[in-house]
Order: C-alpha cells, then sequence, then structure tokens
C-alpha cells in the first residue's frame, strides 16, 4: 500500500543564514544541530534510504519551523528561491518528492502571488504556514487575500507550529533552566497550543464562512483542539458563526499524525472527524525512528482497507486533486 508522509521538512544554508538575524528574538533554531541537521539539509540519497527503511514511499516536504515568517522584505525573494529549490527536486525524483510552499507572510499580498506561482507554475501542493507573523495572528485580515487564492486554487494550508511569543514564553514556558524552557516552549507543549489557538483563530474571525472551502491541515492530530471539542464546542453560545464550531472542525480541517503513531489518538480523531479527514505524516527528520515504525503503524491500524487507504494516500490524492 502507498504511503504518502506529508509533513517532512528540510532546511536550505540560506534560510539558515537569514534566520541568524532574528536569533535573538527566536532561540528555535538551536534544536537545528547534529544529526537533525544533517538530515534536514540532505535531499538526496541518504533521506531516500531512510524512507524505504520506515516504509514511507513519497515525502511531501516543507521547509522547517519558522519558515519565513520572523524574517522582513527579504523573505519575499527567499520565498522564490526555497520555492523553485523544491520544485527542481520534485522534478527530479517525481515518484518519491511533492512540495508545500514556503510563503513571504512579512508581504501577505506578495505571499497571495508567491502561492499562486508555486501551484501554478511549480506544481507544489498547498502551502506551509507556521500561524502568526510576528505579532500579527494568521487570521489577520491582511491574510485574506491568501485565504481568498488557496480556496480558489483548491489547494490546503497546513499550520505548522512555531514557538510562541517571547513575551508569552516569559510567563509561562521559563523559571528552569535554558534547555528546559525551550523545549517547554516548543515540543514539548508551546508549539502545539500555538497552533491550535491559530486555526481556532480562523474560526472565529468567520474565515471559514467567507472562504468555506479552504482546507486547513494541522499536526500532531490536530494540535490539542480534537481534544478539547466538547469545551470549544461551548464557544456557539456567545459568537454569531454561520454553524457550529464542529461544523468548521469537520468541513476545513484535516489531522495529521506528525509522527505521533498513537492508536488511541487515531480512534480519537476518527470519532470526531470520520476517517475522511485523516492523512499521514511521519514529521521527518524530528520523529524519525529506525524499525519500519511508519509502515508498521499503519499496518497496526485496526481499519478496514479500504480506510487504511485513505489514511495511507488516498484522502491526501483526493484533497490535492481539485486543482
Amino acid at each position: 500500500m502507498k504511503l504518502i508522509a506529508i509533513e517532512e521538512h528540510f532546511l536550505t544554508s540560506a534560510v539558515k543564514n537569514a534566520w541568524k538575524k532574528t536569533a535573538d528574538d527566536d532561540p528555535t533554531n538551536k534544536l537545528h544541530f547534529g544529526e537533525i541537521e544533517n538530515r534536514l539539509e540532505d535531499i538526496g540519497n541518504s533521506r531516500l534510504q531512510l524512507m524505504d527503511e520506515t516504509g514511507i514511499d513519497v515525502q511531501v516536504l516543507s521547509l522547517t519551523s519558522p519558515s519565513l515568517h520572523n524574517l522582513g522584505s527579504e523573505s519575499i525573494g527567499l520565498a522564490r528561491q526555497t520555492n523553485d529549490y523544491i520544485a527542481e527536486i520534485v522534478k527530479k525524483t517525481p515518484d518519491r518528492f511533492q512540495g508545500f510552499a514556503a510563503l513571504p507572510m512579512f508581504a501577505p499580498k506578495e505571499a497571495a502571488k508567491e502561492l499562486e506561482r508555486s501551484v501554478k507554475n511549480l506544481g507544489l501542493k498547498g502551502a506551509m504556514l507556521c500561524g502568526r507573523t510576528r505579532e500579527k495572528n494568521v487570521d489577520h485580515t491582511d491574510y485574506w487575500e491568501l485565504f481568498e487564492c488557496a480556496e480558489r486554487l483548491g489547494i490546503p494550508l497546513f499550520i505548522h507550529p512555531q514557538i510562541p511569543q517571547k513575551a508569552v514564553r516569559d510567563i509561562y514556558y521559563s523559571g528552569f533552566d535554558e534547555w528546559t524552557d525551550l523545549a517547554f516552549s516548543t515540543f514539548g507543549l508551546g508549539w502545539h497550543y500555538e497552533a491550535g489557538i491559530q486555526f481556532v483563530r480562523l474560526v472565529l474571525a468567520k474565515v471559514f464562512d467567507s472562504f468555506p472551502n479552504l482546507q486547513i491541515i494541522l499536526g500532531h492530530w490536530g494540535e490539542v483542539i480534537l481534544f478539547y471539542t466538547e469545551r470549544l464546542a461551548s464557544l456557539n453560545r456567545v459568537t454569531k458563526l454561520q454553524k457550529p464550531f464542529l461544523d468548521y472542525v469537520r468541513q476545513n480541517l484535516y489531522v495529521t499524525p506528525s509522527g505521533m503513531f498513537s492508536q488511541n489518538y487515531l480512534q480519537r480523531s476518527i470519532e470526531i472527524m470520520g476517517t475522511d479527514r485523516i492523512l499521514f505524516s511521519s514529521d521527518y527528520p524530528y520523529q524519525y525512528r529506525p524499525g519500519r515504525e511508519a509502515r508498521n503503524f499503519l499496518e497496526a491500524t485496526p481499519l478496514s482497507k479500504v480506510d487504511k487507504e485513505k489514511f495511507a494516500f488516498a484522502n491526501w490524492e483526493r484533497l490535492i486533486s481539485t486543482k
């Protein structure tokens, strides 16, 4: 059974050098060292061998967090350069790689233009966003042109975690040692609340009321929000949305495991959203573990053959076939 993993990351030296300008505000780059750094930068035989070892046939490549979100006007040219780079890799190995565009979110109109170019001219399958851009949340009206473009093109936007703002980190995620603070505010917990809240904001800002066919993807089994849908549904009492909150979850959201290979989380997601809105991912290289783990997780799921195919590749191919 074909297995397509849709949240698989890379990093270029040009982006890494640009990040150095924001290192004081965003310490995420400290997480990219050693074997992780080497695997992020390699999209060649070594990556293909590890894909084969874990049982993944296709990776959908995306620039790792925080992507270009913390950069200024230089992000416009860097986005074009990065997306051309992804497209060239896909062109050389189309049976093993697809790609998400990186966007210059500092310049919203340019972001919409770059999304259109990346999809129409380069054949990329959507875009990877990292939620907030500096102080501006993703639901800001400046980005509604981007949402219109994504809906019109029929492609998904993946909201990937990034580190919370420094003021938030100082209040909620500090007080220990440097590495504990960093881990707590990123992969320990902070990333996941940050990304989940961005989707909730899209709902509350009525983005999906204006763009009802816009499709969002969240990793890590929905970045916490699927486990609080009962509480989020209570927002119906005070909001003036066109539909109940849970309808937006079931009609505008897809979720993927990001290497959190938990049968319990899979079943919880299916109970809420159904088998048509689950996608597969391994969060390479961050969650890579040897031993055929990705393939083993798929094969161990108590799903029918049809539903396993949906999870493994069919839902993804249906999602991107509308463009």
